[in-house]
């Protein structure tokens, strides 16, 4: 009870901008919960999907495959279902690959969509409580250059107490907001490295199946899956530089 009543206390004592630095505040947890769900669910159906997905692929039929990936909604699924429509015209890796990636680049902006707003809405509440802040200093000392000699030193010193509630409150809205921009931020990153992994997956499989329907001799199939997988991890690594400088640039941009 009594720390409602502090709180109370603390909202009446903080002036008027306590109200909107409460509203960004109450935005921010209202976004970082529905992301949060919205993360788990598109993990948890990521994973029920490729290990459905998997005994259709070692069977490398690729009409049941199809049919798979048509009847679910998981972002993985739908990725692999652009490689196998590209597959229907052509056979080439690069292609396939390229269709793939265009696949998930539908599904990423879902990912990732109104997580950077929590970075936006973390600078709003502690700008928020610095413009607070100097509204009420200029107040105060106003009111202090009225008052009577004798009660300046504590009229002053109450008139900066109360307008320092805005900046320390605006800092406890910015906080949480920034540590759940980076969690969720590395929450998605993981997604889409878990799909990314999948499409690997799925190439190094079907190239695999394509190698020995060309007929090269069982003894040099290992050595064409390393080199395919050594070729694929560069493209991997190349992406996620390239990804977390987008990430770093937007973030840098979100913060100015």
């Amino acid at each position: 009870m009594e720390f409602f009543a502090a709180i109370v206390k603390f909202f009446q004592e903080g002036g008027l901008f306590l109200y909107p630095i409460a509203f960004v505040f109450a935005i921010g947890i209202a976004i970082t919960i529905e992301r949060w769900i919205f993360l788990n669910r598109q993990r948890a159906q990521n994973l029920k999907a490729f290990d459905d997905f998997l005994p259709l692929l070692r069977t490398d039929d690729h009409e049941k495959m199809t049919l798979f990936t048509r009847d679910n909604i998981a972002p993985v699924s739908r990725m692999i279902g652009c490689g196998l429509d590209m597959m229907k015209v052509t056979q080439q890796r690069s292609d396939v690959e390229q269709a793939m990636s265009e696949g998930m680049m539908e599904s990423v902006p879902r990912l990732e969509e109104r997580t950077g707003y929590l970075a936006v809405l973390a600078n709003v509440a502690t700008l928020l409580g610095l413009l607070g802040t100097i509204i009420g200093l200029i107040a105060a000392f106003t009111a202090v250059a009225n008052a009577d000699p004798a009660d300046k030193a504590r009229l002053l010193s109450l008139s900066i107490s109360v307008a320092m509630n805005t900046t320390a409150f605006g800092l406890i809205a910015a906080i949480p907001l920034l540590i759940a921009h980076a969690i969720l931020t590395n929450k998605t990153n993981k997604i889409i490295g878990g799909i990314e992994m999948a499409g690997i997956k799925f190439l190094n499989v079907m190239t695999l199946n394509r190698a020995i329907q060309a007929g090269i001799p069982k003894e040099n199939l290992q050595e064409f899956k390393l080199q395919e997988n050594k070729r694929i991890d560069s493209k991997y690594k190349d992406n996620q530089f390239k990804e977390s400088k987008l990430q770093e640039s937007q973030l840098t941009e979100n913060q100015v």
